[in-house]
């Protein structure tokens, strides 16, 4: 039986290159794409001499089949901004990259017969008005607003990669990410784990928007790519949420980084972004069921983890 093969789209971003090292410590031979927006080398460069590691750069929104070459057994696509910084900064490269992108990924798994498995978002659910959130919910998204260029590129991507397997017959998974951190995040990728424990260490004070009482739920992203590998092995095709259910105030989350980071600096607040969720909490009842999947590795242990990494590269 050949060795099984992954195509990961994304591969040199935070969960891309860590879904790399799993499928490599899995025994698959992968090929990463990623065309360096807001991926970086230093994420791939432990894999210069792994014969089982291809690399190519390349822009997904140019059509890949004829660019891949050889047996695919299943295709990930996790190339897009991911934070507001990088999405505000890159607004018509993450609508195409979340709808020119995701066809061009679906057409090659297509072409291959292979799996396709679509990273999503919590950013679906928008401002939500139903806590917490669960698959079944529709969200409540401004269409025209700042973040739509984020959320509605991942909703549109949602909704071809189900009108792939209704109308294409090709097999996709959807997983709806939330929160997620650990190491490999960039200091300045503007979400609130790097830009808290930047700060932290650089002994600045901490900024926090409006007065911190919206909440977000944070995942290591060890479990986040157990989840994603979990999924992709099951044979569901509806959207799971993968996160962590433990919801905490932003202004607890500064806290937290200030006695974990062993520091005793300021808070500082500043007027919350326009459309910024006031809550997020993922309900895993179907993580739970369908993939026997819960977060495992606690807060602290993630955050010192994560902490140290980020001493190790400032």
């Amino acid at each position: 039986m050949p060795e099984p093969r992954a195509v990961i789209l994304g591969a040199a971003g935070f969960v891309g290159s860590h879904l790399v090292d799993r499928f490599l410590a899995e025994g698959w031979r992968v090929l990463g794409v990623d065309n360096f927006v807001t991926g970086t080398r230093r994420n791939l460069e432990h894999l210069a001499r792994e014969p089982r590691f291809e690399f190519l750069e390349a822009d997904i929104c140019a059509p890949l089949v004829g660019r891949v070459a050889g047996p695919v057994t299943s295709v990930l696509d996790f190339a897009s901004p991911a934070s507001p910084v990088d999405y505000l900064r890159h607004p018509l490269e993450t609508l195409r990259v979340g709808s020119v992108g995701v066809e061009n990924a679906l057409r090659l798994a297509e072409g291959a017969r292979a799996t396709f498995l679509l990273a999503s978002t919590s950013e679906v659910y928008g401002d939500p008005l139903e806590h917490p959130q669960k698959e079944t919910y529709w969200g409540n998204v401004n269409p025209v607003g700042p973040r739509a260029v984020y959320d509605e590129a991942k909703r549109f991507a949602e909704a071809i990669t189900s009108a792939y397997r209704r109308h294409r017959s090709v097999a996709v998974r959807i997983a709806r990410l939330f929160n997620t951190y650990g190491p490999r995040m960039r200091l300045d990728d503007g979400r609130v784990v790097p830009s808290f424990v930047a700060q932290a260490l650089r002994g600045e004070p901490l900024t926090v928007f409006g007065d911190g009482s919206q909440t977000r739920s944070f995942c290591y992203v060890d479990d986040t790519v157990e989840a994603v590998w979990r999924l992709l092995r099951s044979d569901c095709s509806d959207p799971v949420n993968v996160g962590n259910p433990h919801e905490m105030t932003i202004l607890a989350f500064a806290r937290e980084v200030q006695r974990l980071a062993g520091t005793a600096l300021p808070i500082e607040h500043r007027p919350l972004p326009e459309d910024d969720p006031r809550v997020r909490r993922p309900d895993i009842g179907r993580a739970r069921q369908v993939l026997g999947w819960e977060p495992r590795v606690p807060f602290d242990e993630g955050m010192r983890r994560t902490i140290a990494w980020f001493r190790s590269v400032a």
